[in-house]
C-alpha cells in the first residue's frame, strides 16, 4: 500500500474518453483528462475548471481495461491519485515531469445516466455523419451531370 500522506482525490468530469496504450508486457497505460472545479469563484462569480491529465496502469492479467472500460466523456468521477515525479534526460537537459497516477476511480452517477449521455453522443455523431455524407454526395451528383453533358458534346465532335 502506498503512503496515505502522499495521495489525493478530486471530483470532476472526464474531458474525453480514456485513451489506452498497450505495453510490451501486456499491461496497459490509460490516459484521461478530467475537468476539476476550483474551490473558489473568479471575480465575476464564475467557477473555473482546470483540465488535469491523469494516467493509470492496468496489469496484464486484468481483462480489458478494468474499470476504465466503463468511463466515457462527460462522466462525473472521483479519482484518487498519487503524484509522481518522472526524471529523465532529453537532448542533454534534465527534465522533471509531474504525473498524476490514478490509484482508484469511482463513478458518481448512475449507469442509466451515463448510458443516456453515451447514447446521445452516438445519435449526434450518426446525424453528423449522415449530414456530411449528404453534403459530399451533392457535389458528386452535380459533377456527374456535368461530365455527362461534356460527354455528349464530345460525341458530336468528329475528332474530339
Amino acid at each position: 500500500m502506498s503512503n496515505p500522506n502522499s495521495t489525493a482525490s478530486v471530483i470532476g468530469r472526464l474531458a474525453n474518453d480514456p485513451r489506452v496504450f498497450e505495453n510490451k508486457d501486456g499491461s496497459k497505460k490509460v490516459m484521461l483528462t478530467a475537468f476539476v472545479e476550483r474551490s473558489y469563484p473568479d471575480s465575476q462569480g464564475n467557477r473555473i475548471s482546470d483540465a488535469l491529465p491523469f494516467e493509470a496502469f492496468v496489469r496484464a492479467k486484468t481483462q480489458g481495461t478494468g474499470p476504465f472500460a466503463h468511463a466515457h466523456k462527460g462522466d462525473l468521477v472521483s479519482l484518487s491519485y498519487e503524484p509522481r515525479l518522472n526524471r529523465y534526460t532529453k537532448n542533454g537537459a534534465e527534465v522533471f515531469e509531474v504525473r498524476l497516477e490514478i490509484q482508484g476511480i469511482s463513478f458518481l452517477e448512475s449507469r442509466t445516466t451515463t448510458q443516456a449521455r453515451l447514447t446521445g453522443r452516438v445519435i449526434r455523431a450518426e446525424a453528423e455523419n449522415q449530414n456530411l455524407q449528404a453534403r459530399a454526395s451533392a457535389p458528386a451528383a452535380t459533377a456527374g451531370a456535368a461530365a455527362a453533358r461534356a460527354s455528349a458534346v464530345d460525341e458530336q465532335r468528329p475528332f474530339g
